[in-house]
């Protein structure tokens, strides 16, 4: 039923021929981001990429994920995105930073969901078959791929905001080719 209902609202954004995406690498320390325009699936243009950065010394974790609501609140209502595009939740080891991804996210979700923007959920794995054609890409791979693909002067630092630019290429990619 979800993929249903997802599929139907990609399915209206394609009709209307231009959208924009915003793509997030949520973290606790770092939010990646990057806004895409698009016309007839194609990017149109490079809107912004950024990060939204929190430390951990003066701050504590409700203020950090207030800091970031914030400020996505303040992306949304700047950029007016029809999707949001978010990657999913992965962690091996570590699941106290994984804990603090999930309240990012968390965060995230909200803002999307008081603002009335549909959220697309991709894993690390797609984003890297949507971008190089292949879910075994590494971080380097990714981050030339992402330069090229928009034509961006240099590549996006930190990391974290190539990975959100990938994540927003990666739902056109799924909104082309549904």
């Amino acid at each position: 039923m979800f993929y249903k209902r997802t599929f139907t609202l990609i399915a209206a954004c394609l009709q209307e021929g231009d959208m924009i995406v915003l793509g997030i690498d949520p973290g606790l320390a770092t939010v990646g981001y990057g806004i895409l325009e698009s016309k007839d699936g194609k990017v149109k243009n490079v809107v912004c990429y950024d990060c939204i950065q929190t430390s951990g010394k003066n701050s504590t974790t409700p203020e950090r994920l207030e800091e970031i609501f914030n400020r996505i609140c303040g992306l949304i209502e700047e950029y007016r995105p029809g999707w949001i595009a978010l990657e999913k939740l992965f962690f091996s080891r570590n699941v106290t930073s994984a804990l603090g991804v999930a309240e990012v996210r968390g965060v995230i979700l909200l803002a999307a969901q008081q603002h009335r923007i549909p959220v697309a959920e991709y894993t690390p794995n797609q984003v890297k078959q949507a971008i190089t054609g292949s879910g075994r890409a590494d971080k380097r791979q990714m981050q030339e791929m992402i330069r090229r693909l928009l034509d961006l002067p240099g590549i996006p630092k930190p990391d974290d905001v190539a990975d959100g630019l990938s994540v927003a290429l990666c739902h056109l990619h799924v909104v082309r080719e549904p």
